[in-house]
């Protein structure tokens, strides 16, 4: 295993990974993909409500299912706070907080009968968080560090960048 020059204890990440995550399982995670984003970015001409917010959720969710490669879609609910503030006509004002994390994740397969060199499991992750924040292997989103890999994620098959060489005569 490859470790952090900076502290042996935890791994490195690899060469094409943002960072490297360690789960509460023991499991380690690559973090390739990170999206971060104002939660009320593009709000139409109204309010931050529940009808509202959901929208947002199944908004970023729908993106984040239709992004290869194709792994489950998984949401940690945020929570919601409820100010004191005048409500609306579509009920009382609700807020999430301001920015919305969407993560790739990957690890090695869960089914050891795929090779690793073949196979990766993966899931991409919804939360959100009062700051932009990058997940490290020392400060880790409470939520993201206890996600349960075997019942979340799923193997994918790697697929090459490049095209197989032929050994015939090139044109």
């Amino acid at each position: 295993m490859h470790t952090h020059p900076a502290d042996p204890g935890h791994p490195a990440p690899p060469t094409l990974s943002l960072t490297r995550v360690a789960l509460a399982s023991g499991r380690t995670v690559d973090l390739s993909d990170l999206r971060l984003t104002p939660t009320y970015a593009d709000m139409p001409e109204t309010y931050p409500c529940r009808p509202v917010n959901d929208e947002r959720i199944r908004a970023l969710l729908h993106a984040a299912e239709h992004t290869p490669p194709a792994v489950p879609v998984h949401l940690i609910p945020p929570p919601r706070e409820y100010p004191h503030q005048y409500a609306g006509a579509l009920g009382p004002v609700e807020l999430l907080p301001r920015v919305a994390c969407v993560a790739r994740l990957s690890s090695t397969p869960l089914n050891p009968v795929n090779d690793p060199s073949l196979y990766r499991s993966g899931l991409t992750v919804l939360w959100f968080a009062p700051t932009p924040h990058i997940p490290n292997p020392y400060n880790t989103h409470p939520t993201l560090h206890t996600l349960d890999w075997p019942t979340l994620a799923h193997d994918y098959e790697l697929h090459p960048l490049l095209p197989p060489h032929t050994n015939g005569p090139r044109p």
